[in-house]
Order: C-alpha cells, then sequence, then structure tokens
C-alpha cells in the first residue's frame, strides 16, 4: 500500500539556470513512490524552504492541508522573513502536486466536485514595456492580436516630474492607448509610485480607460488606499497578500474592482482557496498573478465563476516554461490545463535528482 505521508522534502536547481532569471530553484516533497514537485523559485526562497520549512513536513499526512499550512505558518512566524510567506506558499503547492499524483488526478479535480473547466481565458501582461513609452499603436495592437481577455501594462513614474505633472502624463497616456485599443486597459505601478502620485493621478485618469491600476503602493497604506478607494479609480491589489493577512480586511478598506492574488505568494492554493469564497461574498473577481501560473490554472478551472481569467507575462513565462517537462503554451488568448496528474510542474531536468 502507497504511504500517504510525507518522508522529506529537498530543494534543486534545474540543469537550465538561464531560462527564467533568478527563479531556478525546485520543491521536491516525496511520499510513497511518488515525487511532487513546485518551481521555479529563487534562491533566497528555496534556501529559507530547506533552512525553516523542511522539518515541518516531515510525517505530515498528504491530505491534510489546512493542517499543515498552519503548521508552516507557524514556523515562518518565528523567522520572520519577506520570503517566509512565499515559501509557505510553495511548499504548500508541491504538496498539493505529490496529492494530485498519489490520487492520480489534476489538483483542479482535488478542490472541487464539479468538472474542472479545460480551457482557460488568460489576459496579457508586458511590464516592460511602458505605457508612456509607446509611441507605435502596432506595438499595442500586436499584443492584442493574440486574442487576450485583455491587456496590462507597466505604467512608471518618471521622477523628473513632480507628482502633479506627472500623473497628468500617465492618464494622458493611458487614454491615448486605450482609444488606440478600442478597449480599456490594466495598468501596473511596477512599485515605482508615491502616494501622492497616486491621489494625482486618480484626480486626473479617465476611469472609462482603466480596467484597473495595480498595486499603487509598494504597501498596503489604510489611510492612502481608503482616500483612492474614495475616488472613481478602478483598483486591484493582492499580488503582495501574505499568508497571515486577513483578506476581509483587505478588501473592506481598499474596496478593490479585482483582486490579482498570487496563488503562491498568499501561503500557497491551501490559502488561495480560503481567500475565493471571501471574495465571492463581495462580488470581487479573482485575477490570479502571472508569477504563479500553474496554480493560478488550476484555481480557475476549479471555481471559474470566481475566476474569469489569469495572467500570461508575455516577457518572463515563456522562459520559465522551458524548465518543465511539457511547456504550456497559449491558444487565441487561452491556455489548456495539464491533463497529467498534480499541477503539472515536473522540471525538465535537475541538476540534484530527488532522493527515491
Amino acid at each position: 500500500m502507497t504511504s500517504w505521508t510525507i518522508q522529506d522534502l529537498h530543494v534543486v536547481q534545474t540543469r537550465q539556470p538561464a531560462a527564467a532569471g533568478d527563479d531556478t530553484f525546485f520543491i521536491a516533497v516525496r511520499a510513497g513512490n511518488a515525487v511532487g514537485w513546485y518551481g521555479p523559485v529563487g534562491e533566497r526562497v528555496g534556501r529559507y524552504v530547506n533552512d525553516v520549512l523542511a522539518p515541518e513536513t516531515k510525517d505530515a499526512l498528504v491530505t491534510d492541508h489546512v493542517r499543515l499550512l498552519d503548521e508552516l505558518r507557524t514556523a515562518a512566524r518565528r523567522q520572520p522573513s519577506e520570503a517566509a510567506s512565499w515559501a509557505v506558499g510553495t511548499v504548500d503547492c508541491a504538496v498539493w502536486d505529490l496529492h494530485g499524483r498519489l490520487a492520480e488526478c489534476i489538483v483542479a479535480e482535488l478542490l472541487t466536485t464539479a468538472a474542472p473547466q479545460p480551457l482557460i481565458p488568460a489576459y496579457a501582461s508586458w511590464l516592460t514595456q511602458d505605457l508612456s513609452s509607446i509611441n507605435s499603436r502596432n506595438v499595442l495592437t500586436g499584443v492584442m492580436a493574440g486574442g487576450w481577455n485583455f491587456t496590462k501594462w507597466g505604467l512608471r513614474r518618471d521622477p523628473a516630474y513632480p507628482p502633479a505633472e506627472a500623473a497628468v502624463r500617465m492618464a494622458q497616456a493611458v487614454e491615448r492607448c486605450s482609444h488606440a485599443l478600442g478597449a480599456p486597459l490594466a495598468v501596473d505601478a511596477v512599485g515605482t509610485w508615491t502616494p501622492a502620485l497616486a491621489l494625482a493621478f486618480a484626480q486626473a485618469a479617465d476611469p472609462a480607460c482603466l480596467r484597473w491600476l495595480e498595486d499603487p503602493l509598494p504597501h498596503h497604506d489604510a489611510d492612502v488606499y481608503e482616500l483612492l478607494a474614495a475616488t472613481p479609480l478602478p483598483l486591484a491589489v493582492g499580488e503582495r497578500a501574505h499568508c497571515d493577512e486577513d483578506p476581509a480586511g483587505l478588501i473592506q478598506y481598499i474596496r478593490p474592482s479585482a483582486l490579482t492574488l498570487d496563488a503562491v505568494g498568499c501561503g500557497g492554493l491551501t490559502r488561495a482557496a480560503q481567500i475565493i469564497p471571501v471574495a465571492q461574498a463581495q462580488g470581487l473577481p479573482v485575477y490570479p498573478h502571472g508569477r504563479s501560473l500553474l496554480p493560478g490554472l488550476h484555481l480557475a478551472a476549479a471555481y471559474p465563476d470566481a475566476v474569469p481569467a489569469v495572467e500570461y507575462r508575455l516577457r518572463w513565462e515563456p522562459g520559465r516554461q522551458r524548465l518543465y517537462e511539457m511547456p504550456l503554451r497559449p491558444e487565441n488568448g487561452h491556455i489548456r490545463l495539464p491533463d497529467t496528474p498534480g499541477l503539472g510542474t515536473t522540471p525538465r531536468s535537475t541538476a540534484c535528482p530527488a532522493p527515491h
């Protein structure tokens, strides 16, 4: 009889370190004759998993995701780090992958009693393309030709301009590009905005041109977000949600138009599955962040009424997919859910194979 008790966890590196930038490490967790995987993640996250969280998984039951998540979060509180929430989510997702492999089904089937949606709508993001610098309509229409649900672009602060002037220039860029596409678009502040700029932009921007402005502040500043929420500006938050953060509180004081939840960064699929009903109760759509594409796809497949689309990062995701044994490729703005047991995160090759 196959054991469903976790025997060990290892952090291994791929043999193709150039394909996905700094994210070249995979988590391998073993029970019985199966190995569950998640990755790629960066070295700092991998080191935290190895040094802090790995001992917590020993002898844990693969199917008891909530108890394991609680133990991982408790361990992370004892050793605070910026990598902690990502590390917790990484282990959680690897265990879900292991659960699927042992049960011989895809993870989405473990998350829902209904038949998972096999083809997932996606939106395209290209954050290295800044809207303020795009002068050719062809750049915009070339991306839209992929059949995406919608598009998201970078909108970085130019420190050469004071906040009021910078806000007007960025609002004009959004309006110009939205009209060129014939549709509203999403923009991401990419961690470069100040509270003064965000408030000035809220006054200058035409909400009809925006699907949302994502994470305009580097931190969840309740006072500033309360002021922004009082304007017509559509907001999206969630990428930075921590595994110990109360999603109801986050939603209540920010009152966003969308939750761009990271299925790993928030603490993993177990935590994401706890957050989705909270968002649904508020009528808030969830758009999984693209850095955690594969778990995001399983969330969308399991909860299609709550998750309208996942993010596909045009600049970075193709390189990450080259690390997988079975890469995913978009098809006319959709991504097909992997049909092999687990998440579909098996690495193509690793420098140190997991023990057998």
